[in-house]
């Protein structure tokens, strides 16, 4: 094998592995999160308009009639035709990329499965797709070449229902192209769409066709050329049809590039006639006849040697192993980076799980551990969200404390209720003592609220915390099975991590009320002492204090409710103290050191069948990492192949 075709066979290989993969030219990436190694190959995009001779010019390069033919779009997918050299006598065959196992040596055959596969994808009406076919030819009658096939290009597009009659007798066509029924109206556009993206890339070197018996300024292909190559780096131009001038006129201002200058040499060709097509006349003879016509023209003459369609071949053959050549360290790298980043994605998304039941309680277990190593990071602090059970200590509960209704319960009128109610029949004598205890009790039962309301607020915090360190937790994101089960399993247990703080906080409560700290009451100020009295007999007497005049009035009841109320503020500062005690160690803690606890306990206790479906992988995951260990596959079997062509160069 030559280094020729050592290079465009390694890239025809990788072109037909890169379209299994769904990266095919024609912006075709399955997944825009990889790179696109079609497109960093060089190819060689045939590029002309309607009725230019782009199909007989690929025709004579390959030496059969093997394309559709017809009016309008007769190309409606890409085609890819990646010819082989043979050695001379052997059978000349085609075959199919997807059919790799069948060849085809009646050419009238593959002609119409091109027919029948742009139909499979298409469909009956006409339309486009970007999807490629792929062809390789088998032949000793053809260079080593790849080229791809596109749509012709059109500027107008009509249905047969809307053309004038006289359009429809004669069939004068300028530039329109007739469709069927059904076909969109954005046909022209798409085509051209599909164009650009092949010929837009740096990589693809551009054949632009353009038939000699029409003005090179109009020529579809060329002003397109000019677009996206102004510099005529990577264009070569073909004109078509030179036989069909007017007598008297030649094309040598185009092909000796005083016209339109690039800078590769124009080559001219002389299509078979419809004569020949109809007849299925044989193309050697017809190479034979356009070479004779070459070496006999007295306009062409001198330049006979780089003209027609093997000289053509030849050239392009060429060229595409130069370029092919000067692109391998570009080609190289991108491999290189591509298969670094598959090989990260993989790591990311996992390896394929183990069929043993040991192997996946262990991944399981170890999947356990991820989450929960993330879990105590957000609570710890390695992580954002732990400080919002902070949040509920120092501003919820304080918040909540302060709105408690103590001003509507030491009301006046309140404590006169409540203190008259306690005593029943028998006034207090000293002190009541016994109103004194139901305004506190009634006043500390309000704390109940606030130390509910603390754990449940604890508790919302810590379930959100685990479902974002479900979500973070890289492992359980190809597994939504478990994920699920995981979720549940630690959502059950900070119920019962809830139920056991709020018994803790109301016992807080009820404790203050079980048992009021009278060391408190002792310090208050005592009732002042009254003075004695004597009088002119010398006999003494108590004298009336202000607070028997007061023993009912507004300021006795006043001096019980600022008495109360700076107990139940003592007790208040203690409970904003003790609550968050009690939920962190019943709840925070807790969720540290048993979180999963049930779940382990659970797990154990399953059989394989029940572990592979905590493990059932996402499809769409299942399917990303299919697609990956793909790529990754080709990539590094074209890193290899291109590392053995160029040490063969």
């Amino acid at each position: 094998m030559t280094t020729m075709e050592s290079l465009i066979g390694l890239v025809n290989r990788i072109q037909r592995a890169c379209t299994v993969l769904g990266d095919y030219g024609g912006g075709g990436t399955g997944d825009n999160a990889f790179n696109s190694l079609w497109e960093a190959l060089p190819t060689v995009a045939v590029v002309g308009g309607q009725s230019s001779g782009k199909s007989s010019v690929l025709e004579s390069i390959v030496g059969r009639d093997f394309l559709p033919r017809g009016s309008g779009i007769v190309t409606r997918r890409p085609l890819v035709l990646q010819l082989h050299k043979m050695e001379e006598g052997t059978e000349e065959y085609a075959e199919f990329l997807h059919l790799p196992k069948r060849q085809f040596t009646d050419f009238a055959l593959v002609r119409k499965e091109i027919q029948d596969e742009t139909d499979r994808i298409t469909g009956k009406s006409k339309q486009i797709s970007p999807v490629p076919i792929h062809l390789s030819i088998f032949s000793p009658n053809v260079v080593n070449l790849t080229l791809v096939d596109l749509p012709g290009l059109t500027k107008v597009a009509v249905g047969m229902n809307s053309l004038p009659p006289l359009w429809l007798s004669t069939k004068v066509i300028y530039s329109v192209f007739y469709f069927p029924e059904g076909q969109p109206e954005t046909i022209v556009e798409d085509i051209e769409s599909m164009v650009r993206t092949y010929v837009d890339k740096p990589n693809c070197i551009i054949l632009a066709i353009s038939p000699a018996n029409q003005d090179i300024a109009t020529s579809d292909a060329i002003k397109l050329a000019k677009e996206v190559d102004p510099a005529g780096e990577r264009t070569f131009g073909v004109l078509t049809k030179l036989d069909l001038m007017d007598k008297g006129t030649n094309a040598l201002d185009v092909l000796e590039g005083r016209s339109y200058r690039l800078q590769h040499p124009w080559v001219g060709i002389v299509n078979r006639s419809q004569a020949d097509i109809n007849r299925n006349a044989d193309m050697m003879l017809a190479r034979r006849k356009e070479r004779d016509y070459f070496d006999t023209s007295p306009d062409y003459g001198h330049l006979a040697s780089k003209m027609g369609s093997e000289y053509l071949a030849k050239l392009l053959s060429k060229h595409l192993e130069s370029v092919i050549r000067s692109r391998i360290p570009s080609i190289l790298s991108l491999i290189n980076k591509s298969i670094e980043e598959l090989e990260r994605e993989l790591d990311k998304m996992g390896r394929p799980v183990a069929v043993d039941a040991g192997a996946q309680l262990y991944t399981i277990l170890e999947m356990c551990r991820a989450f929960d190593k993330v879990f105590k990071e957000h609570l710890d602090g390695g992580r954002p969200g732990g400080d919002r059970i902070y949040g509920v200590f120092d501003n919820q509960l304080p918040a909540a404390l302060k709105k408690l209704p103590f001003d509507r319960h030491l009301s006046l009128q309140s404590v006169k209720r409540i203190v008259s109610e306690a005593d029943g029949y028998q006034p207090h004598l000293i002190a009541p003592e016994q109103g004194y205890r139901r305004l506190i009790e009634g006043a500390l039962g309000y704390f109940r609220g606030p130390a509910e309301a603390s754990v449940d607020a604890v508790h919302f915090v810590l379930k959100e915390l685990v479902r974002k360190s479900i979500a973070e937790t890289q492992e359980l994101k190809r597994f939504p099975s478990l994920q699920v089960e995981l979720a549940a399993a630690a959502n059950s247990s900070l119920e019962k991590f809830r139920e056991e703080s709020k018994k803790s906080v109301i016992r807080l409560v009820e404790m203050e009320s079980a048992y009021l700290t009278a060391e408190f009451f002792r310090k208050l100020p005592q009732e002042m002492e009254r003075p004695v009295i004597t009088n002119s007999k010398n006999q003494t007497a108590a004298s009336p204090s202000p607070a028997t005049q007061d023993q009912y009035g507004e300021g006795h009841f006043r001096r019980i409710a600022s008495n109360v109320s700076a107990y139940v503020s003592m007790v208040s500062d203690t409970l904003r103290n003790t609550i968050p005690k009690a939920c962190v160690y019943c709840q925070v803690r807790q969720a540290k050191l048993a979180l999963l606890n049930y779940f382990y306990s659970q797990i154990s206790k399953r059989e394989g069948k029940q572990l592979g479906e905590l493990l059932d992988e996402d499809p769409a995951l299942m399917g990303r990492r299919l697609e990956c260990a793909q790529r990754l596959e080709l990539y590094k079997k074209a890193r290899d192949e291109i590392d053995a062509v160029a040490w063969v160069r």
